[in-house]
């Protein structure tokens, strides 16, 4: 008997999501966080970076934290926070994530925070852990 194919929550997520707010997106393009963005950037999405040491990358303002972004900026709302931080930052993140509500979390390669991620579930988010944006998207757009 053949079994069912099973859902792709995160080819879905991908599909339906339009903007990203990068946490820890550097402006050196040498670093992993901005040829990622820029690689996603280039495939549609809107992204809005988030780090205090930078003012503007990829042609984007760029802001302090979550927090920071105004409502307007992110066009009513960001539809996945992207996560580029040691995972000793990530709970503070997942915790201005929830208080904006946004629908999914995305934390990178390495990335990883149990605790933070659970939290962010029972809120209702979608949560994805120690995985590659780009390359999650790249294999579903082949």
């Amino acid at each position: 008997m053949a079994s069912l194919p099973q859902s792709d929550a995160i080819g879905e997520m991908l599909k339906r999501s339009k903007t990203i707010a990068v946490v820890g997106l550097s402006d050196n393009p040498l670093r992993p966080s901005h040829g990622v963005s820029a690689y996603m950037q280039s495939h549609g999405y809107r992204i809005i970076p988030v780090n205090p040491r930078i003012t503007e990358c990829l042609g984007e303002k760029a802001y302090a934290s979550l927090l920071d972004i105004p409502q307007k900026d992110a066009h009513g709302k960001i539809d996945i926070v992207n996560i580029f931080r040691r995972p000793d930052f990530v709970e503070e993140i997942v915790d201005q994530a929830i208080q904006l509500k946004v629908p999914a979390i995305w934390m990178q390669e390495e990335v990883i925070h149990e605790r933070a991620a659970e939290k962010a579930r029972k809120a209702g988010i979608f949560v994805v852990m120690d995985l590659c944006i780009l390359k999650e998207h790249r294999a579903r757009t082949r």
